[in-house]
């Protein structure tokens, strides 16, 4: 483990969030085991593909670096620390790309072999899915699918994917009044007409207060889908 400030790990980090790949490069031939570093200190270290997904991600050339990190060694599916407030998270490179909203990273991480069904996302303790459809990234989550994900109950309402979302009644026990709730809570985030019409149907309570403490029309307005929020309006209105 390098200190964060230690002229190799600055380097390191410049280079991974430059895009410098070239530097790079020149940095992990210099010595064989550096793709295997971690940077940081006693109370929390993070690898070098960490550093390449880090918030808010996004960083030029992503998909060479990452291909570089791996290429030389770095493991894809390296894990963070326990978060001190969360003892289940303990989160992957890919888990990092999905909260970020980056699929360049999230392809090339996929690309290397990194385990897309890896727990440990913030919250949930699940996999990276979790992460993206948690924090609203449409464009991860549906790239996730895309690549083999296997959405849950929940994350399916919020995609919209209204085949899962019926399957669900053909379970034993059925889902409960607040699985319900709370698919339909996500259905509204994801402004997601049918599955949500569907949930509603069934019961779902629209004015249940979820994560963050907004309510499904909250969430629904912070979509900005215009057609979905009167829509939402005309159904839940008492």
């Amino acid at each position: 483990m390098l200190p964060s400030n230690d002229p190799v790990a600055v380097s390191l980090t410049k280079a991974i969030q430059g895009g410098d790949v070239t530097t790079l490069q020149q940095l992990l031939n210099s010595d064989p085991d550096l793709a295997r570093v971690r940077i940081g200190d006693d109370g929390g270290s993070r690898s070098l593909l960490h550093l390449a997904t880090d918030w808010p991600g996004h960083f030029p050339n992503v998909s060479a670096t990452i291909a570089a990190l791996a290429a030389a060694g770095a493991d894809v599916n390296a894990r963070m620390s326990p978060h001190p407030k969360d003892p289940n998270c303990v989160e992957t490179p890919l888990h990092w790309a999905a909260s970020s909203n980056d699929v360049a990273a999230l392809d090339a991480l996929l690309d290397a072999g990194a385990n897309i069904e890896a727990t440990g996302a913030i919250f949930t303790g699940g996999a990276p899915l979790s992460d993206a459809v948690v924090f609203a990234n449409w464009n991860a989550a549906r790239r996730l699918v895309e690549r083999g994900a296997t959405p849950t109950w929940w994350q399916a309402a919020a995609l919209g994917m209204l085949d899962l979302v019926r399957a669900r009644w053909q379970e034993q026990p059925p889902p409960t009044s607040d699985e319900i709730t709370r698919a339909f809570w996500h259905a509204c985030r994801g402004a997601q007409q049918n599955t949500a019409a569907f949930l509603v149907e069934r019961g779902a309570d629209p004015d249940w207060v979820g994560w963050d403490h907004k309510t499904p029309r909250q969430v629904a307005r912070e979509s900005g889908d215009s057609d979905f929020i009167a829509w939402l309006d005309q159904a839940t209105a008492r």
